[in-house]
């Protein structure tokens, strides 16, 4: 199974790194990755042309490292939900209303994986990230139902995967107050449909 590396804690990106990185991805969820242009990101991070492309060699790369930062929050939310409990019940759960906090509060313009994803159709870098995330995030959610001893995990974890799709779509359309309950109710009564 292939997995995309959540970048390491301990390592420190330049301020001007950084400044590039947040502007990016501020415009890029807000706005869309075609829609916005290397100059805005400049403009907006406030450094230099050559500063922008010693750091990402263009576009595509930074397109790359705001997936990544997608991708390492994620992560995140599992380290977190894993150092309030190690039992998988608990866990899923805690995973479980962390999306739906997720889905209210940070995502409100649907999944930067979807978003990207419907701007590159075509396979390179950016689908295969995109999918190495996908793979990830079944793959644990796999783990943790077959750990909480749930019937048939691969289903569990396809369908947690779908709501959250759902979810995440839904309350950019629907409204985050509206869609944030259906998916912890419904996301529940999955796990709860295949206990033993």
């Amino acid at each position: 199974m292939s997995t995309t590396p959540a970048p390491a804690a301990n390592t420190r990106p330049s301020p001007a790194r950084q400044r590039l990185l947040d502007a990016a991805t501020d415009l890029f969820y807000r706005e869309g990755i075609h829609s916005v242009g290397v100059d805005r990101i400049i403009e907006e991070s406030g450094v230099t042309r050559a500063t922008m492309y010693k750091q990402f060699e263009g576009k595509e790369g930074l397109v790359l490292a705001y997936l990544q930062g997608e991708d390492a929050r994620l992560r995140e939310l599992f380290a977190q939900a894993g150092s309030v409990s190690d039992d998988p019940e608990v866990l899923l759960d805690l995973v479980i209303a962390g999306i739906e906090q997720d889905v209210r509060e940070r995502h409100t313009r649907g999944c930067p994986f979807i978003n990207a994803a419907a701007e590159y159709p075509a396979a390179g870098p950016v689908r295969e990230l995109i999918s190495d995330h996908r793979e990830w995030f079944r793959a644990t959610l796999e783990h943790l139902a077959r750990a909480a001893g749930l019937t048939d995990p691969a289903d569990v974890a396809a369908s947690l995967v779908l709501l959250r799709d759902a979810a995440l779509v839904g309350g950019y359309l629907d409204g985050q107050d509206r869609v944030g309950p259906a998916f912890a109710r419904t996301a529940r009564g999955v796990i709860a449909s295949h206990r033993t």
